[in-house]
């Protein structure tokens, strides 16, 4: 009973919390280009950063916005893992 109650809260957090942000959506490369040379603005292995960007994006379809951080923003882009089990995308 409370297993059930708590993940019911935790979809209406979801739901509500995924309304307050603005997710990228993909529909081509470019905006994967566009949005990759934006999150790594910063980086200091550019060429890197947007490889890795590049290939979640093609798979996930979204970017997180900023240049670090927000991933909460796109759950697929943030769970990708490598093969060694870490985190794969910038």
């Amino acid at each position: 009973m409370k297993l059930a109650f708590a993940n019911v809260l935790l979809v209406m957090c979801l739901v509500l919390s995924s309304s307050w942000f603005e997710v990228s959506m993909a529909s081509s490369s470019g905006f994967c280009d566009t949005k990759c040379e934006q999150r790594c603005s910063k980086a200091s292995i550019q060429d890197r950063c947007l490889k890795f960007c590049g290939i979640c994006c093609d798979k996930c379809k979204c970017v997180p916005s900023g240049t670090y951080g927000n991933k909460h923003e796109c759950p697929c882009y943030r769970d990708l893992k490598n093969s060694k089990g870490k985190i794969k995308c910038p």
